[in-house]
C-alpha cells in the first residue's frame, strides 16, 4: 500500500493536518506524519517529532537554535531537517508521495523540504501563498502549490472541501505513478534545447533532426524560469547534450528585463563538461510587461509589442557588445566540448533584415565582442543566415551530433 508523508506544524495546524491524514487513509493509502513545529517540541502523536526533524539538520546545536525562539532561524533549521528526512524516506521506499499545508512559515518549511524530492515524485503544498511570486517556494522543482482559499485556521465549509480535494490530488498522483507504464520512460539520451517564440522555427527543425538521430529532446522556454529549470536538469547529470541557441535570458539579466534566469545561466553545462552548442538567439530583445511597465529610463528606445502583455526592447550596440563578451566568457568556462554559432543575418524572427528589430550596428557589436573575447580552441562558426533559416538549425544540430559522437567514443 502506498504511503504519503503528511508534513506540517502540528503545534498550530494539528487539527487540520489530522483531518488531511484521515482523508488520505479513507482513500486507501497509508500516512507517515512529520511534525515540523518550531515552538512546541517533541509533541506526542506524529511519527516523526519536531526534535527528530531538527536533529537531521546540519546544525549541531539545533536545540539552542530552537530555544532562542528566533522564528527565521528555526524555520530555516526545520526546513533543512525536513528536506533530509523526506529524502531518506523517499530513497528507502517508505513514502511514495508528500503533502504539507501552512501559512508563511509552514509554506517555507514544507516547500523547502519537498523541493529536495526528485522530479516526478508526487508533492503538494496546500498554502495561503499560492499566488503572486511563487518562485521562492517552487524553485526549479515540480512542486504543486494548492490554494488554501481561506486561512488554515480550523475546519469549516471551505477548508474541508479544500483539504479533501488536496488529499484526492495527492492520492491520485501517487496512484498514477503506480500505474505508469513504459510509455512514459525511454532509454534514449537526453538533449536539452532553449527556445523562444522568436526562435521556434529553428528549434523545431533541430528537434526533428535530433529525434530522428535517436535522442530525446526536452525544450525549455527561455522565460527565466525555463532557463533555471534547464540549468537544474543539466546539473542533475541526466543530460547528454545541450543545444542552447536561445540565450536571451542574459539580455534581461544585463539590461533589467523581467525574464532573467540569473547570473548562473549557462554555467551548468560548462561546469559538468556537457557537450554544448551555443548561439546568441534573441539577444536582440529585452522583455517587459505592458507598455506602462517599461521603466522611463528607456524612453526613446526601439520597442515591439509582442502581445498586449509583453513589450520588447531592442538591445543597442553598447548592450550588445557587453552581451557578446558575456557569451564568450561563458563559453570559455566550459570543461567539455563547446562550439559557438553566429547567425549573421539576424538573431530572431523580428531581427532579420526588413524586420522591426533588425539593427546591423548592434549585431556587429555583438559579433565583434564574441570574436574578441572567445578563447583560442573554441570553434566559432559564422553563417550568412538568420537564426530561423533551416540551414542554421541544421548546422548547429550537426555540430552537436559530431561532438556527441566524439564524446561517446572517447
Amino acid at each position: 500500500m502506498p504511503t504519503i508523508a503528511v508534513l506540517g506544524t502540528y503545534d498550530t495546524k494539528g487539527h487540520e493536518l489530522n483531518f488531511l491524514a484521515e482523508e488520505i487513509r479513507r482513500q486507501g493509502l497509508s500516512v507517515i506524519s512529520i511534525d515540523v513545529s518550531t515552538l512546541a517540541h517533541d509533541r506526542p502523536g506524529a511519527d516523526f517529532s519536531s526534535d527528530a526533524v531538527a536533529a537531521r539538520s546540519s546544525v549541531a546545536e539545533w536545540r539552542n537554535v530552537l530555544a532562542r525562539r528566533d522564528r527565521g532561524a528555526s524555520i530555516a533549521l526545520m526546513g533543512e531537517g525536513a528536506a533530509r528526512l523526506l529524502s531518506e524516506l523517499a530513497a528507502s521506499g517508505r513514502i511514495q508521495g508528500a503533502i504539507s499545508m501552512g501559512g508563511g512559515g509552514g509554506t517555507s518549511i514544507g516547500s523547502t523540504a519537498m523541493r529536495a524530492l526528485p522530479f516526478g515524485f508526487p508533492k503538494i503544498m496546500v498554502t495561503t501563498l499560492a499566488s503572486g511570486n511563487t518562485a521562492p517556494y517552487i524553485g526549479t522543482s515540480d512542486l504543486v502549490l494548492f490554494p488554501a482559499v481561506v486561512d488554515i485556521a480550523g475546519l469549516n465549509r471551505i477548508s474541508r472541501i479544500t483539504f479533501e480535494n488536496a488529499a484526492g490530488a495527492i492520492c491520485g498522483m501517487v496512484n498514477s505513478v503506480g500505474r505508469r507504464g513504459k510509455s512514459t520512460t525511454t532509454d534514449k539520451p537526453i538533449v536539452v534545447a532553449s527556445m523562444f517564440g522568436n526562435t521556434t522555427a529553428c528549434i523545431n527543425e533541430a528537434k526533428r533532426i535530433l529525434e530522428e538521430s535517436g535522442y530525446e529532446v526536452l525544450v525549455f522556454h527561455a522565460t527565466g524560469t525555463g532557463g533555471r529549470n534547464m540549468e537544474a536538469l543539466i546539473d542533475s547529470g541526466l543530460v547528454s547534450g545541450v543545444l542552447d541557441l536561445t540565450t536571451t535570458e542574459w539580455a534581461d539579466e544585463l539590461v533589467g528585463g523581467i525574464l532573467s534566469a540569473g547570473p548562473t545561466r549557462l554555467d551548468a553545462a560548462a561546469k559538468r563538461g556537457v557537450p554544448t552548442i551555443l548561439a546568441p538567439g534573441c539577444l536582440d530583445m529585452v522583455n517587459f510587461g505592458e507598455p506602462a511597465t517599461v521603466p522611463s529610463r528607456f524612453s526613446g528606445r526601439r520597442f515591439y509589442q509582442h502581445n498586449p502583455q509583453v513589450t520588447l526592447l531592442r538591445t543597442n550596440a553598447e548592450e550588445s557588445s557587453r552581451l557578446g563578451r558575456i557569451l564568450a566568457e561563458k563559453a570559455n568556462a566550459h570543461k567539455g566540448p563547446v562550439r559557438l554559432y553566429l547567425p549573421l543575418k539576424g538573431l530572431s524572427a523580428i531581427g532579420a533584415p526588413g524586420q522591426p528589430f533588425h539593427d546591423a550596428e548592434a549585431d556587429a557589436a555583438l559579433f565583434s565582442a564574441i570574436r574578441e573575447h572567445l578563447r583560442p580552441g573554441i570553434a566559432l562558426v559564422e553563417l550568412d543566415t538568420d537564426i530561423n533559416d533551416r540551414s542554421f538549425a541544421q548546422a548547429c544540430t550537426q555540430g552537436l551530433l559530431e561532438v556527441l559522437i566524439k564524446t561517446s567514443s572517447a
